[in-house]
């Protein structure tokens, strides 16, 4: 049996999935409210395919509880952000979990972190952690780094497709490790030392965040001297070994504008182009507030209670908004003591900043200006809707004149 730890956006989704291909799973979440919906069958999230795999995770060996199972082998699924001053993790969560598991775990137990770590945080933090405590101490305890690789809105398809790393000190339980992760995946399955797994995943997210960073400054660049940005990569991109992102209003999510700080965290004097990529993606939000300056300044619109943020996910078409750049945005906002903007998403029924609408007609009748945050499906359906607006368009979805982008 394997006790799954945290059931969020990526416990869930991976318990469902070893239920279905036929493995014996437990899923534990200190959120007791969470457990009781999960054994009603509740979907606690929206995403692409879950609530098919839900069902037929539940013809499996599949169940919900707050405690942790006696067994032989955990994977913990939790949240592991930075602390934002010294941009080092911070591991409380995942601390917390393998404690509550040595403490009651057997001998020749696997604990695998599928949470995102910074490189020796096993080494010098978890290993540490097993030898000091009480209740394992004369136990053999193994373990092992196996990060997630699956992103909201696809997170179905990756778990069933992407390659996996599987990193451990002894071979043997890396292969043991690996060949359950064999039997989710299609992808190859590789099996390296902890400290290169470790290592790996963030330095995935701080490619990405680098790059992002690059389109995030050319637009800057095209702006300050009156030329398409977009015309410029589009052009560039012709060029066979070349390939830039496009820019955008921010980075969000829990990967790609944490994870680099794990490196500059721990290695402040080797890390300036990826510290100068992330200052560069965080400046984003606050451009996009310079921006909407200008246009007010342009069309003569005065009142920013006429102004609305459209968007407020950090990506299309889910409900995850962590992170999110309109949220970075609104943050800036209450730091220079303003009220937030108007804002609307259609993926979010909860609401969760001031000024939030839930009905879209409502909403634009009550602004004149609309920030597009995010390119969600459903902008482009009612995109009529927006005929007699001042359009700020950060995601480029809009191709008509007289849309305004960054």
């Amino acid at each position: 049996m394997i006790n799954i730890i945290g059931l969020g956006y990526i416990g869930l989704p991976t318990i469902l999935m070893f239920a279905k291909k036929g493995l014996k799973v437990v899923g534990t979440d200190y959120n007791a409210k969470l457990i009781k919906r999960l054994n009603n069958k509740e979907i606690i999230f929206e995403e692409k395919g879950i609530e098919k795999l839900f069902n037929e995770a539940l013809n499996g060996s599949v169940k919900f509880t707050t405690e942790y199972q006696v067994t032989d082998m955990y994977l913990v699924a939790v949240p592991t952000p930075y602390n934002k001053n010294s941009k080092k993790i911070d591991a409380k969560y995942v601390i917390e979990a393998v404690n509550s598991i040595l403490n009651i775990c057997k001998d020749n137990t696997v604990i695998i972190i599928e949470s995102t770590i910074a490189p020796g945080t096993i080494d010098n933090i978890l290993t540490p952690l097993v030898k000091n405590n009480i209740s394992s101490k004369d136990k053999n305890i193994h373990l092992v780094h196996a990060p997630e690789r699956i992103i909201p809105g696809n997170m179905i398809y990756e778990l069933e497709h992407n390659s996996r790393t599987i990193g451990a000190e002894r071979h043997d339980i890396g292969e043991k490790v690996a060949n359950i992760y064999r039997k989710i995946t299609v992808g190859e399955v590789v099996v390296t030392d902890v400290k290169s797994a470790e290592m790996t995943k963030v330095v995935e997210n701080t490619f990405r965040a680098v790059n992002i960073a690059f389109a995030n400054e050319l637009t800057k660049i095209c702006h300050h001297d009156g030329m398409d940005v977009y015309e410029i990569i589009k052009l560039c991109n012709m060029h066979p070994r070349v390939s830039i992102l496009n820019p955008g209003p921010g980075v969000g999510g829990h990967c790609i504008p944490v994870d680099p700080w794990f490196l500059v965290g721990d290695y402040p004097l080797l890390t300036n182009l990826i510290k100068e990529s992330l200052n560069i993606n965080e400046s984003m939000p606050e451009y996009v507030l310079h921006r909407t300056r200008e246009i007010m300044s342009y069309t003569g619109i005065k009142d920013y209670n006429r102004v609305g943020i459209y968007g407020l996910t950090y990506k299309e078409n889910v409900d995850d908004y962590r992170e999110s750049p309109s949220l970075q945005l609104i943050e800036k906002q209450r730091n220079h003591l303003a009220a937030p903007l108007k804002s609307y998403d259609p993926w979010i029924s909860d609401d969760i900043v001031t000024n939030q609408y839930q009905d879209f007609d409502k909403f634009l009748n009550d602004i004149d200006l609309v920030i597009i945050m995010v390119k969600h499906d459903h902008i482009m359906e009612n995109f009529a809707k927006l005929y007699n607006k001042v359009i700020l368009d950060t995601q480029n979805v809009i191709t008509n004149k007289g849309v305004y982008k960054l």
